[in-house]
């Protein structure tokens, strides 16, 4: 019965890896073809249309703006969020679980609204440059992910760890710095990568805060597309996807990715 429910859940995990990697594998595919056309099968084998890529403009500046906000944003909710964490699981907040609910509605949300929303309030009210308004809303997108990722780690660490250093002369603030930090720094990576890859590759508040004088690159893609339907797309798609596999290299390269969960 066991080896029965075994099978089972094997053929269904390949069944969801199939689905997942199948349109990876097409995109990929399509990527080299000599037509000018998104379409299967290929005609032929070319990387014309990953040249293309950097004839386009919007792409270039587009790559650029989406790397600087999703710096600034995962930085920016890092600061601010593992403060935050540090204080909510460490001293005794009255009405602690309200706050952690409230630094966690932003995934209550759905992104679409929270760029209207942004983009009424920022842009058109208050009139602040769509950069800040862009930062802004990338770093509620970034902030749920630290708290939660955080927070998990800091309730596994081990409080007498910490209560040692200040025994011996440690203020709570080097203790902050030197005990608690590289204590939790696997997570915080984490929490950096996480909030690196939704920033980078986010639609929703993008394409509304997105303005004449700033694009960022899934606009910048989806705008190209409604023009023209020819596999530079899948090209730029299969660039994305190396650049977050080169992600994972260096974090392997740097700490391990089985550290990540730990």
């Amino acid at each position: 019965m066991l080896d029965r429910k075994n099978k089972v859940l094997t053929a269904i995990s390949l069944i969801i890896l199939a689905l997942l990697l199948i349109p990876l594998i097409l995109v990929i595919i399509t990527s080299f073809n000599t037509e000018s056309s998104i379409s299967l099968p290929i005609k032929g084998f070319t990387f014309n249309w990953y040249a293309n890529i950097f004839q386009q403009p919007d792409f270039i500046s587009g790559f650029e703006s989406s790397l600087i906000v999703a710096l600034l944003a995962s930085s920016l909710a890092l600061l601010i969020g593992i403060p935050a964490v540090y204080a909510l699981t460490r001293f005794h907040i009255q009405h602690a679980a309200w706050f952690q609910s409230f630094f966690l509605s932003p995934t209550l949300i759905p992104e679409i609204v929270i760029g209207f929303a942004l983009y009424q309030a920022v842009v058109v009210t208050l009139r602040i440059p769509v950069f800040i308004g862009l930062v802004i809303g990338h770093f509620l997108l970034c902030l749920p992910y630290v708290i939660r990722l955080v927070t998990a780690s800091m309730l596994l660490m081990d409080k007498h760890i910490e209560e040692a250093g200040w025994i011996y002369g440690c203020s709570p603030r080097k203790g902050f710095f030197l005990i608690v930090l590289p204590n939790i720094k696997s997570s915080i990576i984490a929490a950096f990568m996480l909030c690196f890859i939704n920033s980078f590759n986010n639609i929703p508040i993008s394409l509304f805060m997105n303005g004449p004088s700033l694009t960022m690159l899934p606009p910048a893609i989806l705008n190209y597309l409604q023009n023209n339907y020819d596999p530079t797309v899948s090209a730029i798609s299969v660039l994305l996807m190396i650049f977050t596999a080169l992600m994972m290299v260096l974090v392997e390269k740097a700490i391990g990715i089985n550290s990540l969960t730990k």
